[in-house]
């Protein structure tokens, strides 16, 4: 009889060590809806017309010169220049540089970058961009070239991002976002839990929006982050962001891409429809048919790794008003099903580069960075801002897409890892769990599942 009660005993212990074992399962269940549209073809996802989305990638592709306003401080000459690969608005290897340093108390500050032998100083933008047109045959003499000081010890690269099918991720409901990021802290007894950041939709003053565009979610609408990255990126300004960074070496008339007065859509809008108007990427179906990769797609759930790179996500219903009310989700986007591998919410997986992209003011409160909301706008009162403290999201990143991951080369935030199990690894934080189970698969389920990631 004692041996029956011992056996039994060790059984149950068994049982619950086994089960603590396990990695916990996300209970988030997106509601069904209709297959998103896929492919590397550069075709028009039903938003637009296949003329317009044309036009539009056209524009997308365009080079843009000084007479167009480009620069005077830039990165790139079009927007396929940093999203190109296999076709345009996908990803690519080219990154960007930021910085910063610590202030009073360790708060995370901005740059103070000189420029024209010390005559001026960039300030309010953690960027530092790669390329400048001066000196040049109009200007010989002015020196306008950007260089991190050495004051400047935060230092890290950002990989460009793909934007195909993010007309899918701008229609799914904040809601959507929220309820996930308590999902998964809940299913995880506090040890994951997304990070659901609010952000001002620049073309409806005073509105807000939970942020999903940019590594650190600093846009929750298209429209807002091509603006974004027409200015920073290429130095050309626009109806959302107006002003220059720096007037030195600059002739263009203000701003490089002004509203149009017949009704048509200009520079940023082209852009943001392009973008709707994309198909998600598409997995590589003979791969992912094989019995290696199906494996792996189990380990990649049985781990932990779906928690945070979650499978599958839904857009709001069709005539949904998103965006401060500026923009109408359409049928072609609305009640949709997507495969991003992403839960679109900030992390620290121990890979975050110190970055705080959000500006603190005279009065101590937070308020958006002029870096991505337009120096104009820093006095509007945005709704359901929060003002949390300086260093809410400095070791934060977005949760990357895993959607089309088999076409880069280069991964994770800053590119630096060349193998899925080199990025695996360097996941931490957060993600600690998940990764010391991935270490412990045998070398057949480890190749599994990076079949799996190859798929993708």
């Amino acid at each position: 009889m004692r041996l029956v009660w011992i056996l039994a005993s060790l059984g149950f212990a068994l049982v619950v060590f086994a089960q603590q074992a396990q990695p916990p399962t996300p209970t988030f269940a997106p509601t069904p809806g209709q297959e998103a549209p896929t492919g590397f073809d550069n075709q028009s996802n039903g938003y637009i017309g296949g003329a317009e989305h044309k036009v539009n990638l056209a524009e997308f592709d365009a080079v843009e010169g000084i007479a167009d306003g480009l620069g005077p401080l830039y990165n790139a000459q079009s927007c396929r220049e940093c999203h190109q690969n296999p076709v345009s608005g996908a990803a690519s290897q080219i990154t960007e540089l930021r910085v910063g340093h610590r202030g009073p108390g360790g708060a995370f500050q901005n740059p103070q970058i000189p420029i024209a032998h010390g005559t001026e100083t960039i300030s309010g933008r953690s960027l530092v961009n790669d390329r400048a047109i001066c000196p040049n045959g109009a200007f010989p003499d002015t020196e306008i070239q950007e260089r991190a000081p050495e004051t400047e010890t935060i230092r890290t690269l950002r990989i460009s991002l793909n934007v195909l099918g993010d007309g899918f991720v701008e229609a799914v409901p904040d809601q959507t976002l929220v309820s996930l990021a308590k999902q998964q802290c809940a299913s995880t007894q506090g040890k994951i839990c997304g990070y659901v950041q609010t952000v001002p939709v620049v073309e409806a003053p005073g509105e807000t929006r939970v942020g999903r565009f940019g590594w650190k979610n600093q846009h929750g609408s298209l429209l807002s982050f091509a603006a974004d990255a027409y200015l920073n990126e290429m130095g050309v300004t626009s109806r959302l962001q107006p002003d220059e960074v720096t007037t030195l070496c600059n002739t263009a008339a203000e701003p490089n891409s002004p509203p149009t007065t017949d009704g048509s859509a200009d520079d940023i809008e082209k852009f943001a429809r392009f973008m709707r108007s994309t198909k998600a990427p598409p997995r590589d179906q003979a791969l992912a048919a094989t019995p290696k990769a199906r494996r792996g797609s189990n380990l990649f759930d049985s781990i932990g790794c779906a928690t945070c790179h979650t499978r599958t996500l839904t857009t709001a219903p069709s005539g949904t008003k998103i965006n401060g009310g500026m923009f109408t989700i359409p049928d072609a986007i609305g009640g949709k099903t997507f495969h991003p591998f992403s839960d679109f919410l900030l992390h620290d997986v121990g890979t975050g580069d110190g970055i705080l992209q959000v500006a603190t003011n005279a009065t101590g409160t937070m308020q958006p960075s002029n870096e991505h909301y337009g120096r104009r706008s820093s006095g509007i009162r945005w709704r359901n801002f929060p003002a949390l403290g300086v260093d809410s999201t400095q070791f934060k990143l977005r949760t990357p897409p895993l959607w089309g991951v088999r076409m880069r080369t280069r991964l994770m935030h800053d590119g630096a890892s060349v193998t899925f199990g080199d990025a695996i690894r360097r996941h931490r934080g957060e993600a600690s769990d998940v990764t010391a189970r991935f270490e412990r698969l045998s070398n057949g389920d480890a190749d599994a599942l990076i079949e799996f990631l190859r798929s993708l």
